[in-house]
């Protein structure tokens, strides 16, 4: 259990404060969601408060005692680079604006813990002057928070070295917090940290969810389709109504949920399809309450996101997970070192190929498929009590 924290000869209750940067999808807000949850659960007193840049944070519901501060968006463009989403303003001042958020907000909430998503400097470097301040005060606690796959070594070593993030992680974080086991992968490998960087590394296994808000859920058997945030689902949506559409007798129905960056034409395009499946296939645009979706389901046909992963571990559900393989690995190493455990099937274009006779045959094998708690994810799911552990542990210390 977190414990208030001493301020001279009073106390006061423990904030906490955690970074995401957001520029894409729905995977940092909801880990930093999850993260929030667990450590003010684990103390009546306790506040936290996300900094994020997710375009749909404000369609969540949050914890008592949990709120988020919406530091202003940035889109990425296919080149690669950036730009505002709204302001009118190039990227170096919208990144300005954020850093400045981004330290008036810890300057006034002064947290006792600030937990960090990913990116040791932040996006584009933002969160630099502010860990730099935290470093003079002595303040805080400062963790930075991987999950269990980042990418191939040698592509992460070369984009850490780009970003100062090495050196970041030396100077500024007291911890790092692996969201997975250590012995499923470890993010780390190839990047030059030092030996005693190393012994700050605390695997603490993935972060389980439960069903927090209730949800109607259909009344028959479903497969869940899921593509995460969907912005770069549309291949594997297509995939699966291709199978349906293939294939007349395939059953069970499903649940199409399209994720909030699916949208417009091609989200159009897609409902016209399901359309004509007569009910075999129904789609829904966004639900933040997956989760009751996730639980009701007979299996799951999913990329493999992070969190889509604890998902599936956490209502141990049968899953076919369709990884993306660009502009990282990261979806194919953790699904296919899951499927090397048996925790999930991996359909691969270069070895399955992506047609729709193949998805036939996936989503007709689910049923015979073992269950992830038949191949021991029961013990990969301690995530969440080894944060809490681990953060009553550094802020007992400082």
């Amino acid at each position: 259990m977190i414990r208030t924290a001493q301020v001279g000869a009073s106390e006061r209750s423990v904030r906490v404060m955690l970074y995401s940067h957001d520029t894409f999808g729905l995977g940092h807000l909801r880990r930093s969601r999850a993260l929030a949850s667990a450590l003010t659960a684990s103390d009546p007193s306790a506040s936290a408060i996300i900094l994020t840049g997710s375009p749909v944070a404000g369609r969540f519901t949050f914890p008592e005692r949990v709120d988020h501060v919406r530091l202003p968006g940035v889109t990425k463009l296919p080149d690669g680079s950036y730009v505002s989403q709204t302001l009118g303003l190039d990227i170096d001042e919208t990144t300005a604006l954020r850093s400045g958020l981004i330290q008036t907000a810890v300057e006034q909430y002064d947290p006792d813990l600030l937990v960090v998503d990913k990116e040791p400097t932040g996006f584009r470097g933002e969160l630099l002057p502010t860990l730099e301040w935290m470093a003079k005060r002595k303040s805080a606690r400062c963790v930075l928070g991987l999950r269990d796959v980042l990418d191939e070594p040698a592509v992460l070593a070369a984009e850490w070295e780009r970003k100062g993030a090495v050196d970041a992680t030396e100077r500024f974080y007291d911890e790092i917090w692996v969201y997975g086991p250590r012995s499923v992968y470890d993010p780390t490998q190839g990047l030059p940290l030092s030996d005693d960087t190393r012994k700050r590394i605390h695997w603490t296994g993935y972060l389980r969810r439960e069903v927090t808000d209730a949800a109607e859920t259909p009344d028959v058997p479903y497969v869940l389709i899921t593509p995460g945030g969907g912005g770069d689902g549309q291949a594997m949506v297509s995939l699966v109504l291709e199978a349906y559409e293939t294939d007349p007798t395939l059953t069970p129905h499903a649940v199409l949920v399209y994720g909030p960056f699916l949208s417009g034409d091609v989200r159009d395009a897609f409902d016209a399809r399901v359309a004509k499946l007569n009910g075999r296939v129904t789609a829904l645009g966004f639900d933040a309450r997956i989760e009751a979706l996730f639980a009701g389901a007979e299996g799951v046909i999913s990329m493999g996101g992070y969190n889509t992963f604890c998902e599936v571990l956490s209502f141990d559900k049968r899953a076919v997970i369709v990884p993306r393989t660009v502009p990282r690995l990261e979806q194919w190493i953790r699904a296919s070192r899951a499927e090397e455990l048996g925790l999930v099937r991996m359909l691969d274009e270069k070895r399955d190929g992506m047609n729709p006779q193949t998805m036939v045959k996936f989503i007709r094998a689910l049923p015979s498929q073992q269950k992830p708690s038949q191949a021991g994810a029961d013990g990969l799911l301690d995530g969440l009590d080894v944060v809490v552990d681990r953060a009553t542990a550094l802020m007992a210390a400082r």
